[in-house]
């Protein structure tokens, strides 16, 4: 089972820095075609902007960074943008896991890898195993990753393993066996490039997430980039469906103490 609540069933605990965040890296291909460079220049920048906002996350103090590397639906762009993004998948898998080890930083990947072949499956076991103790910040990337896919594979290990419910599962049963089960859910997404949509990304999970937009494209974005989202969900009121009045309420009243055993 999962260790983190569910913002439906329990309301989370608010902090100034989110403790987790998400976000869709839009915009590599037109800040190329601004330049007049070939789209692969725009994704090799964003390796390099992603390698910029993990270290800008952990400083700030934030627990989970979760970025939508290859979305289900990217199989459909031009065969050889595929191929590259490929290739800059192995490269960062390659050159980057030693430095997150050294930096404390725990990789995770989530998302169907089969079809990416043996050679990205085996470099993603290395990394996770590599980095599996680490206690900083955890960096988690989606790669051929789909929401819907997610939740019709939680529910696949949901009927295999319990098949004397016969169907009859709870939330918690469902959460526990999602891609990121072991993260809790994203406190803010971010999407730069200027659209405005989650792209079938973590559709159980931003349930409650603050949602902030940038017409920033990727390339572009960085430590400021990120401060100014921080500082919009820091203006936020984070209710959970319940009215201002009570959350005044709740943030007057002192915690709740615990009884020792």
């Amino acid at each position: 089972m999962s260790s983190f609540s569910s913002s439906t069933r329990e309301i989370p605990q608010v902090k100034e820095i989110p403790r987790h965040i998400a976000i869709i890296m839009d915009g590599n291909g037109r800040w190329a075609k601004q330049r007049m460079l070939p789209r692969a220049a725009g994704h090799k920048r964003g390796v390099e902007i992603v390698r910029e906002v993990v270290k800008a996350c952990a400083a700030r103090g934030v627990e989970y960074l979760t970025v939508f590397a290859f979305s289900s639906e990217n199989w459909r762009r031009p065969a050889e943008e595929v191929s590259m993004l490929k290739q800059l998948f192995i490269l960062a898998l390659e050159r980057e896991a030693e430095k997150l080890h050294r930096n404390g930083i725990r990789l995770r990947v989530v998302g169907n890898l089969a079809p990416f072949g043996s050679k990205i499956t085996e470099l993603v076991t290395r990394a996770e195993q590599l980095t599996r103790d680490n206690k900083g910040m955890t960096l988690t990337i989606a790669a051929n990753y789909g929401g819907r896919w997610d939740l019709l594979q939680a529910m696949q290990r949901l009927i295999e393993s319990r098949p004397q419910q016969n169907g009859a599962f709870t939330e918690e049963q469902l959460a526990s066996c999602l891609a990121m089960a072991y993260a809790p859910e994203p406190d803010l997404f971010i999407r730069t490039g200027g659209e405005q949509r989650i792209s079938n990304f973590l559709l159980w999970q931003l349930a409650y997430s603050e949602f902030y937009f940038t017409d920033t494209l990727w390339p572009d974005f960085n430590a400021a980039a990120l401060d100014l989202a921080i500082a919009s969900y820091q203006r936020r009121e984070r209710r959970f469906g319940r009215t201002s009045e009570q959350v005044e309420v709740a943030e007057k009243s002192p915690p709740p103490k615990r009884e020792l055993a």
